[in-house]
């Protein structure tokens, strides 16, 4: 796969693929989208945008000039065939972690993750999830459809079984799901509640981190094609990904953001804000 560098990047992100730490890719796919599209426009708006922040951060003493990684921009996927969009981001995440980096997706809609997660399972067989997001994500299928971004934790669990996947900020769902989750997953609803009680329990194994950007409310995060009233602050999601931090994460994803649902940009300088938090913290 070509590793040259990508025209436009997000800030900061413009090292050269061989001497970076962490790989960013984008990608634009949202076609099982349940409800609203247009999350396939996130990678693209959150790099532009991503010119109006800084690459410091206040809240970490850091900054994004002294770290290394590259953005590779966004996988060309073919809409109509998810399988094969499944095993392309597949393809791009395995490569990136034999060559002793950590990816980082940028979706796209939630079940992008589904690929990245199956190329982190092969490398890494006792591989634990950590899902924050407002929906449960764990329908058997979506109108008979098994690959969906309503289904995506479900097929995580067809690979890995009980006892290894952990979501916070739920608080959407069917009934049936939250009745599975009980005898398969641990589910916190509503908030971070026990987060730093999962964090202890996985500090010595491999973590797949993926943040759908629905888990915040809707009052600061409107910009997203199912937004679920009642989720949590920025701060307060801040806070939690720094307890995650710590864990020895492998791959990780952000999904979710639907720019133009959003037409003040507030849901994608959130997102770019965010974005360089977490990439700052897993230096």
């Amino acid at each position: 796969m070509n590793m040259n560098k990508n025209i436009q990047t997000f800030i900061a992100c413009d090292h050269e693929y061989e001497d970076s730490d962490i790989v960013l890719f984008g990608a634009p796919f949202d076609g099982t989208t349940s409800y609203r599209p247009g999350t396939r426009f996130a990678s693209a708006a959150i790099r532009n945008e991503s010119y109006g922040i800084e690459t410091y951060s206040p809240y970490l003493d850091k900054d994004l000039s002294e770290m290394k990684i590259f953005d590779a921009g966004d996988l060309e996927l073919c809409f109509g065939n998810t399988e094969r969009v499944l095993q392309e981001i597949e393809d791009m995440t395995e490569q990136i972690l034999n060559d002793g980096k950590l990816p980082f997706m940028i979706g796209g809609e939630h079940l992008v993750t589904l690929g990245s997660f199956r190329a982190a399972l092969k490398k890494y067989p006792d591989l634990h999830i950590i899902h924050f997001d407002a929906h449960t994500d764990l329908r058997e299928d979506y109108l008979g459809e098994k690959l969906s971004h309503a289904s995506v934790i479900r097929r995580c669990w067809d690979l890995i079984g009980d006892g290894k996947i952990f979501q916070f900020g739920i608080r959407s769902g069917d009934r049936v799901e939250f009745e599975w989750a009980r005898q398969h997953v641990t589910l916190q609803k509503f908030n971070f509640d026990n987060l730093d009680l999962v964090v202890e329990a996985l500090k010595d194994k491999p973590v797949y981190f993926t943040i759908d950007l629905d888990v915040l409310d809707p009052s600061v995060f409107p910009g997203t094609g199912t937004p679920e009233a009642g989720g949590v602050t920025f701060l307060e999601l801040l806070k939690a990904i720094s307890f995650v931090s710590r864990l020895n994460i492998v791959a990780m994803d952000m999904n979710e953001l639907s720019p133009v649902y959003d037409q003040s940009g507030s849901s994608t300088a959130l997102a770019c804000k965010l974005l360089r938090e977490i990439l700052l913290q897993l230096n």
